[in-house]
Protein backbone atom coordinates (compact mmCIF):
# COMPACT_ATOMS: atom_id res chain seq x y z
CA UNK A 1 0.00 0.00 0.00
CA UNK A 2 1.89 3.45 -1.36
CA UNK A 3 0.39 6.31 1.47
CA UNK A 4 0.78 9.73 0.10
CA UNK A 5 0.11 12.66 2.27
CA UNK A 6 -0.18 15.64 0.03
CA UNK A 7 0.34 19.18 0.64
CA UNK A 8 -3.25 19.77 -0.45
CA UNK A 9 -6.52 18.81 -1.25
CA UNK A 10 -5.16 20.34 -4.78
CA UNK A 11 -2.00 18.79 -4.99
CA UNK A 12 -3.95 15.26 -4.05
CA UNK A 13 -6.29 15.77 -6.57
CA UNK A 14 -3.03 16.70 -9.14
CA UNK A 15 -1.75 13.58 -8.74
CA UNK A 16 -4.99 11.28 -8.99
CA UNK A 17 -5.84 12.93 -11.91
CA UNK A 18 -1.86 12.51 -13.15
CA UNK A 19 -2.20 8.73 -12.42
CA UNK A 20 -5.04 8.11 -14.59
CA UNK A 21 -3.90 10.18 -17.55
CA UNK A 22 -0.70 8.08 -17.16
CA UNK A 23 -2.42 4.79 -17.29
CA UNK A 24 -4.67 6.32 -20.76
CA UNK A 25 -1.65 6.82 -22.36
CA UNK A 26 0.41 3.72 -21.50
CA UNK A 27 -2.78 1.29 -22.58
CA UNK A 28 -5.14 3.42 -24.71
CA UNK A 29 -7.91 0.51 -24.29
CA UNK A 30 -7.18 0.81 -20.77
CA UNK A 31 -10.41 -0.37 -18.74
CA UNK A 32 -10.99 2.40 -15.82
CA UNK A 33 -13.50 1.47 -13.05
CA UNK A 34 -14.92 5.24 -12.35
CA UNK A 35 -16.57 6.66 -8.63
CA UNK A 36 -18.75 9.45 -8.00
CA UNK A 37 -19.55 12.07 -5.44
CA UNK A 38 -18.34 15.81 -4.71
CA UNK A 39 -14.19 14.18 -3.99
CA UNK A 40 -14.64 12.98 -8.19
CA UNK A 41 -16.03 16.63 -9.78
CA UNK A 42 -12.38 18.33 -9.53
CA UNK A 43 -10.98 14.82 -10.76
CA UNK A 44 -13.35 14.65 -14.05
CA UNK A 45 -12.23 18.29 -14.24
CA UNK A 46 -8.99 17.45 -14.83
CA UNK A 47 -9.34 14.52 -16.49
CA UNK A 48 -11.36 16.82 -19.10
CA UNK A 49 -8.26 19.28 -18.88
CA UNK A 50 -6.08 16.45 -20.08
CA UNK A 51 -8.55 15.52 -23.06
CA UNK A 52 -8.20 19.04 -24.13
CA UNK A 53 -4.91 19.00 -24.04
CA UNK A 54 -4.81 16.04 -26.59
CA UNK A 55 -5.33 12.91 -24.35
CA UNK A 56 -7.85 10.96 -26.29
CA UNK A 57 -10.20 8.52 -24.37
CA UNK A 58 -11.43 7.11 -27.27
CA UNK A 59 -10.46 3.12 -26.89
CA UNK A 60 -11.15 3.76 -23.01
CA UNK A 61 -13.92 1.18 -21.40
CA UNK A 62 -15.69 2.09 -18.17
CA UNK A 63 -16.94 1.27 -15.05
CA UNK A 64 -18.89 2.76 -12.71
CA UNK A 65 -18.96 1.58 -8.93
CA UNK A 66 -22.80 2.18 -8.68
CA UNK A 67 -26.22 3.01 -9.19
CA UNK A 68 -29.49 3.99 -7.07
CA UNK A 69 -32.12 1.30 -7.51
CA UNK A 70 -35.44 2.94 -8.82
CA UNK A 71 -33.51 5.73 -11.12
CA UNK A 72 -33.66 5.34 -14.85
CA UNK A 73 -30.71 6.28 -16.63
CA UNK A 74 -31.98 9.86 -17.49
CA UNK A 75 -33.03 10.89 -13.90
CA UNK A 76 -31.21 14.27 -13.10
CA UNK A 77 -29.62 12.39 -10.04
CA UNK A 78 -28.80 9.06 -11.19
CA UNK A 79 -24.89 8.44 -11.74
CA UNK A 80 -25.12 7.75 -15.32
CA UNK A 81 -26.45 11.37 -15.91
CA UNK A 82 -23.34 12.63 -13.13
CA UNK A 83 -21.08 10.77 -15.46
CA UNK A 84 -22.46 12.20 -18.79
CA UNK A 85 -22.71 15.95 -17.39
CA UNK A 86 -19.54 15.70 -15.79
CA UNK A 87 -17.28 13.81 -17.65
CA UNK A 88 -18.47 11.68 -20.56
CA UNK A 89 -20.12 14.61 -22.62
CA UNK A 90 -16.50 16.64 -22.59
CA UNK A 91 -14.34 14.11 -23.94
CA UNK A 92 -14.02 11.18 -26.30
CA UNK A 93 -14.94 8.48 -24.37
CA UNK A 94 -17.91 6.64 -26.32
CA UNK A 95 -21.39 6.63 -24.15
CA UNK A 96 -21.04 3.07 -25.23
CA UNK A 97 -18.13 2.37 -23.78
CA UNK A 98 -19.38 3.82 -20.47
CA UNK A 99 -21.39 1.18 -18.41
CA UNK A 100 -23.18 1.44 -15.14
CA UNK A 101 -25.52 -0.60 -13.71
CA UNK A 102 -28.92 -0.46 -14.66
CA UNK A 103 -31.10 1.31 -12.01
CA UNK A 104 -34.14 0.02 -13.26
CA UNK A 105 -35.57 -3.34 -13.51
CA UNK A 106 -34.67 -6.48 -11.10
CA UNK A 107 -31.78 -5.54 -9.15
CA UNK A 108 -30.77 -8.70 -8.63
CA UNK A 109 -30.50 -9.27 -12.71
CA UNK A 110 -29.07 -6.03 -13.01
CA UNK A 111 -26.29 -6.60 -10.78
CA UNK A 112 -25.33 -10.57 -12.50
CA UNK A 113 -25.78 -8.83 -15.81
CA UNK A 114 -23.06 -6.24 -14.74
CA UNK A 115 -20.91 -8.63 -13.06
CA UNK A 116 -20.95 -10.63 -16.37
CA UNK A 117 -20.04 -7.14 -18.33
CA UNK A 118 -17.37 -6.46 -16.34
CA UNK A 119 -15.68 -10.37 -16.62
CA UNK A 120 -16.38 -10.22 -20.19
CA UNK A 121 -14.14 -7.40 -20.43
CA UNK A 122 -11.77 -6.89 -17.90
CA UNK A 123 -10.22 -6.59 -15.69
CA UNK A 124 -10.30 -3.67 -14.65
CA UNK A 125 -6.88 -1.94 -15.32
CA UNK A 126 -7.01 1.40 -12.50
CA UNK A 127 -10.05 1.16 -10.60
CA UNK A 128 -10.73 4.85 -8.99
CA UNK A 129 -12.10 4.75 -5.39
CA UNK A 130 -13.39 7.95 -2.47
CA UNK A 131 -13.96 6.86 0.83
CA UNK A 132 -16.95 7.32 2.53
CA UNK A 133 -17.31 8.42 5.85
CA UNK A 134 -18.08 5.30 7.82
CA UNK A 135 -15.38 3.51 5.81
CA UNK A 136 -17.79 2.34 2.74
CA UNK A 137 -16.24 1.84 -0.69
CA UNK A 138 -18.46 1.93 -3.84
CA UNK A 139 -21.93 1.75 -1.53
CA UNK A 140 -20.53 -1.13 0.46
CA UNK A 141 -21.65 -0.09 4.04
CA UNK A 142 -19.99 -1.76 7.11
CA UNK A 143 -20.08 -5.23 7.90
CA UNK A 144 -20.26 -5.98 3.85
CA UNK A 145 -18.43 -9.18 2.96
CA UNK A 146 -15.12 -8.55 1.64
CA UNK A 147 -15.57 -11.23 -1.11
CA UNK A 148 -18.84 -9.38 -2.38
CA UNK A 149 -19.47 -9.68 -6.05
CA UNK A 150 -21.80 -7.21 -7.75
CA UNK A 151 -25.48 -6.96 -5.52
CA UNK A 152 -27.78 -4.27 -3.92
CA UNK A 153 -27.17 -2.94 -0.90
CA UNK A 154 -29.02 -0.49 0.95
CA UNK A 155 -27.75 2.22 2.09
CA UNK A 156 -26.80 2.92 5.77
CA UNK A 157 -28.54 6.42 7.38
CA UNK A 158 -24.73 7.96 7.50
CA UNK A 159 -24.54 7.45 3.79
CA UNK A 160 -28.18 8.96 2.92
CA UNK A 161 -27.53 11.79 5.28
CA UNK A 162 -24.28 12.41 3.76
CA UNK A 163 -25.62 12.05 -0.09
CA UNK A 164 -28.90 14.37 0.88
CA UNK A 165 -27.16 17.22 -0.44
CA UNK A 166 -27.49 16.34 -3.73
CA UNK A 167 -31.34 15.99 -3.85
CA UNK A 168 -33.56 18.92 -3.73
CA UNK A 169 -35.78 19.39 -1.14
CA UNK A 170 -39.01 16.98 -0.30
CA UNK A 171 -37.26 15.31 -3.06
CA UNK A 172 -37.66 11.28 -2.41
CA UNK A 173 -33.99 9.73 -2.01
CA UNK A 174 -32.85 6.28 -3.08
CA UNK A 175 -32.52 3.75 -0.09
CA UNK A 176 -30.48 1.24 -1.88
CA UNK A 177 -27.92 1.06 -4.78
CA UNK A 178 -26.22 -1.73 -7.22
CA UNK A 179 -22.56 -1.70 -5.83
CA UNK A 180 -19.77 -3.43 -7.14
CA UNK A 181 -19.09 -5.62 -4.07
CA UNK A 182 -15.50 -5.34 -2.61
CA UNK A 183 -14.23 -8.54 -4.19
CA UNK A 184 -15.33 -7.04 -7.78
CA UNK A 185 -13.27 -4.04 -6.69
CA UNK A 186 -10.24 -6.01 -5.44
CA UNK A 187 -10.35 -8.12 -8.89
CA UNK A 188 -8.25 -4.51 -10.46
CA UNK A 189 -5.20 -4.39 -11.44
CA UNK A 190 -4.76 -1.59 -10.19
CA UNK A 191 -6.33 0.51 -7.75
CA UNK A 192 -6.36 4.44 -6.59
CA UNK A 193 -7.83 6.28 -3.71
CA UNK A 194 -8.75 10.13 -3.18
CA UNK A 195 -9.98 11.07 0.20
CA UNK A 196 -10.48 14.48 2.09
CA UNK A 197 -10.87 16.68 4.41
CA UNK A 198 -11.43 16.06 8.62
CA UNK A 199 -14.47 14.74 8.13
CA UNK A 200 -12.85 11.66 6.49
CA UNK A 201 -9.97 11.23 9.08
CA UNK A 202 -11.71 8.55 10.62
CA UNK A 203 -12.28 6.04 8.19
CA UNK A 204 -9.03 6.92 6.62
CA UNK A 205 -7.13 5.88 9.93
CA UNK A 206 -9.20 2.66 10.42
CA UNK A 207 -8.92 1.51 6.40
CA UNK A 208 -4.81 2.12 6.67
CA UNK A 209 -3.95 1.60 10.12
CA UNK A 210 -6.88 -0.26 11.39
CA UNK A 211 -7.29 -4.52 11.52
CA UNK A 212 -8.94 -5.87 8.61
CA UNK A 213 -12.52 -6.42 9.08
CA UNK A 214 -16.02 -6.04 7.97
CA UNK A 215 -17.19 -3.31 9.44
CA UNK A 216 -14.81 -0.84 7.77
CA UNK A 217 -14.56 -2.31 4.15
CA UNK A 218 -12.21 0.23 2.93
CA UNK A 219 -9.97 -1.76 4.72
CA UNK A 220 -9.73 -4.41 2.53
CA UNK A 221 -7.82 -2.62 0.14
CA UNK A 222 -4.63 -3.56 2.62
CA UNK A 223 -4.56 -7.10 0.56
CA UNK A 224 -4.62 -5.28 -2.72
CA UNK A 225 -1.05 -5.54 -4.78
CA UNK A 226 -0.91 -2.05 -6.19
CA UNK A 227 -3.12 0.37 -4.12
CA UNK A 228 -2.15 4.21 -4.04
CA UNK A 229 -4.13 6.19 -1.65
CA UNK A 230 -3.78 10.09 -2.02
CA UNK A 231 -4.70 12.37 1.11
CA UNK A 232 -4.55 15.47 2.17
CA UNK A 233 -2.79 16.94 5.28
CA UNK A 234 -6.62 16.72 7.02
CA UNK A 235 -7.58 13.68 5.96
CA UNK A 236 -4.60 12.12 7.27
CA UNK A 237 -5.06 13.73 10.52
CA UNK A 238 -5.77 10.54 12.78
CA UNK A 239 -2.58 8.48 11.31
CA UNK A 240 0.00 7.77 13.75
CA UNK A 241 2.77 6.71 11.37
CA UNK A 242 2.94 9.84 8.99
CA UNK A 243 6.48 10.16 9.31
CA UNK A 244 7.34 6.87 8.11
CA UNK A 245 4.57 7.36 5.24
CA UNK A 246 6.43 10.18 4.15
CA UNK A 247 9.74 8.94 4.31
CA UNK A 248 8.57 6.12 2.34
CA UNK A 249 7.09 8.51 -0.41
CA UNK A 250 10.23 10.18 -0.80
CA UNK A 251 12.17 6.68 -1.50
CA UNK A 252 9.62 5.71 -3.89
CA UNK A 253 10.14 9.30 -5.82
CA UNK A 254 13.37 8.31 -5.73
CA UNK A 255 12.99 5.53 -7.39
CA UNK A 256 10.71 6.93 -9.81
CA UNK A 257 12.93 9.50 -10.71
CA UNK A 258 16.07 6.70 -10.92
CA UNK A 259 13.76 4.74 -13.29
CA UNK A 260 13.33 7.30 -16.23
Amino acid sequence: MRVVICQSAAEATERTVATITRQVRAKPDSVLGLATGGTMEAVYAGLIAAHQAGLSFAQVRSFNLDEYVGLPADHPHSYAMYMRDRFVDHVDLPVARCHLPAGQGDPAQAAADFEALIAAHGPIDLQLLGLGRNGHIGFNEPASALTSRTREKALSQTTLDANRRFFGPGMPMPQSAITMGIGTILDARKIVMLALGSDKAEAVQAMIEGPLRAYCPASAVQLHRHVTIFIDPAAAAGLTMTAHYRHAEALQQLRDQSAR
